[in-house]
């Protein structure tokens, strides 16, 4: 039997909390640091299973069932071992291993990249250890206010000038392996390969899984000649955008926090690490990126940017804010909190402290879709043509959110706050720009307004409708077709069961359908030019007709769990509990 390489199970476990796995599957809910619920293994009326995240594993009083994420797949919804290991990952957003050679010659360069940073990082330790040849070392973290303590919590290391690293480790791994680590470059001149971090303090970087992956390097002597940061490369292991410095760390404290601090720098999180606020990750060197926003929602519930407090921290801060407004999700929430002129989160917390960083968190923080818009309002010389372009920009940034409910209060704050900007309320001189910027801006109003009046629901029924009503002849040959559709709004119901009523009747050449009712689902049904583009391929319009059906009976599901399952959380009934459970199952093949 094929093994599945260990760390692949370990970075599943670490990217998956088990109360996101058994969530799927068990209503639960939680009860101080745990998640309780029914047990899955018998009938019962008080829950007796329970889930610790901070452990990882479930707990069954009434059976003994005990387990982690894998067992708990194998065991309740009768898995093979390899297949719950396919649909975790597939979960944890990881590709499936495949057993393939290529697959087993990664993993075995994976290990022994892997043992040459280990290596690395282990040797340069030592540099840090208090004696006489390290004044300078000493002396950098003494002013940094940082002790041995905290520099061996994150293994901080130092590589002198002179180092020779690359001669000392060729010894224990192949030449080729060392070049590509990433820590040392070629020196042209000299024909020989020099240490990447040499002259620096280095901070080792860490997978989910607590493996050493890269390092990043901070010179400690006035060199102007020099970075002041230098990372390493990107390696076949290793891509900036996918990972964050620390989250190895912070992800362990999840459990108990709900929000992380997002930070740019090293140094900062060392800080705000040294002074008991462990929940602090920065990100390393680059715009933050989507697998970085997405990697921390797997862990946290708010994600607040805090950004250095000058004007390279004030634009980073506005592109991650328009890099990652898309991922807004209702139960997920990114604030961004600027501190003082001149200040970032090492000298911050320094003077005023971790209680005091938390309140000034608390009370100056502010959501994404607040920060976007002040920003493009105080950075407008509110001319009409710059009022017309912030206008087109809000309108494009709520436009990207890809969770439709989200979307909708997010727009519907932009258009309000764009309205208190019109000609009316402002004293402007040109009579054209009042009259221009209040036609742009009422369309824009209009249209949105128009189809808020409908939900997406709503305007998928508009779209199966408006196909029947486009095929009425292929739709009397295909009644079956339109058999258990569920429809939520009255009145589409209504005309829903007279046009299906008339088709059976082979009488629906004289539909009388109210003309406001038909006028709106021919402007909103949104599949109305796909329809027309295949007007005589039936094929196409019973496949674009069953995707929305199954859409609609989707919706209907979900509606039905949410109220079982609140129904459950009051009273833990048996019945409530397996109707939930057997409604989950159609789901799942739905």
């Amino acid at each position: 039997m094929m093994k599945y390489p260990k760390e692949y199970l370990e970075e599943i476990k670490s990217r998956l909390k088990v109360s996101t796995v058994v969530s799927k599957y068990l209503p639960i809910k939680k009860r101080g640091k745990e998640f309780v619920g029914l047990s899955p293994f018998k009938n019962e009326k008080t829950p007796s299973f329970t889930i610790n995240d901070e452990k990882g594993f479930y707990h069954c009083f009434s059976t003994g069932e005990h387990g982690n994420i894998f067992d708990f797949l194998m065991k309740t919804q009768n898995l093979k071992f390899g297949e719950a290991v396919r649909s975790l990952a597939n979960l944890a957003g990881l590709q499936p291993y495949r057993f393939t050679k290529q697959d087993e010659q990664r993993e075995k360069e994976w290990n022994i990249y892997t043992e040459i940073y280990s290596d690395y990082i282990e040797n340069q330790k030592k540099n840090v250890i208090p004696n006489y040849k390290n004044k300078i070392v000493l002396n950098y973290l003494k002013k940094r206010n940082l002790n041995i303590e905290i520099a061996k919590e994150f293994n901080i290391g130092y590589v002198p000038f002179e180092s020779s690293s690359f001669v000392r480790m060729k010894n224990n791994f192949d030449e080729n392996n060392l070049k590509d680590s990433g820590l040392f470059y070629l020196d042209e001149r000299k024909n020989e390969y020099i240490d990447r971090f040499r002259g620096r303090l280095i901070f080792p970087i860490y997978s989910l899984t607590g493996k050493p992956i890269a390092i990043g390097g901070r010179i400690i002597e006035d060199n102007k000649k020099l970075a002041k940061y230098v990372n390493s490369p990107e390696t076949s292991f290793f891509k900036k955008g996918n990972n964050l410095y620390n989250l190895n760390k912070a992800r362990k404290v999840s459990n108990k926090i709900s929000e992380v601090y997002l930070v740019e720098g090293y140094m900062d999180v060392i800080s705000l690490y040294n002074n008991q606020i462990f929940n602090c990750v920065a990100n390393l060197g680059t715009a933050l990126t989507s697998k970085q926003i997405l990697l921390l929602g797997q862990f946290f519930s708010e994600i607040i940017i805090c950004f250095d407090g000058d004007d390279s921290g004030y634009k980073a801060a506005l592109r991650a804010a328009e890099n990652s407004i898309k991922f807004l999700q209702p139960e997920k929430q990114i604030t961004f909190l600027f501190l003082p002129d001149g200040e970032d989160p090492d000298s911050f917390v320094k003077k005023k402290g971790k209680e005091y960083f938390f309140k000034y968190s608390d009370d100056n923080k502010i959501q994404i879709h607040k920060f976007i818009y002040n920003h493009y309002l105080n950075n407008s010389k509110k001319t009409p043509t710059e009022l017309a372009m912030m206008e087109k920009k809000l309108i494009i940034l709520g436009n990207s959110i890809l969770d439709s409910v989200v979307k909708k209060y997010v727009l519907g704050f932009f258009i309000d706050q764009l309205s208190d900007l019109l000609p009316s309320k402002i004293n402007y001189n040109s009579k054209n720009f009042k009259r221009r910027n209040i036609k742009s801006l009422e369309i824009t109003k209009k249209i949105f307004k128009q189809t808020q009046k409908f939900s997406p629901i709503e305007i998928k029924e508009f779209s199966l409708i408006y196909i029947i009503l486009n095929n009425l002849d292929f739709f009397y040959h295909r009644l079956d077709l339109l058999d258990n559709l569920s429809f939520f709004s009255q009145e589409n119901k209504i005309l829903f069961q007279l046009i299906n009523q008339s088709l059976k009747n082979g009488d629906y050449d004289s539909l009388d359908i109210d003309k406001k009712l038909l006028d709106n689902i021919n402007r909103f049904a949104t599949v109305k030019h796909i329809v027309k583009s295949n007007d005589e391929n039936h094929s196409k319009i019973s496949e674009i007709f069953n995707d929305i059906k199954k859409d609609l009976k989707t919706h209907d599901l979900e509606l039905r769990i949410q109220e079982l399952e609140s129904k459950f959380a009051e009273d833990f009934n048996q019945n409530t509990f397996d109707e939930i459970r057997r409604l989950k199952k159609e789901q799942n093949i739905n």
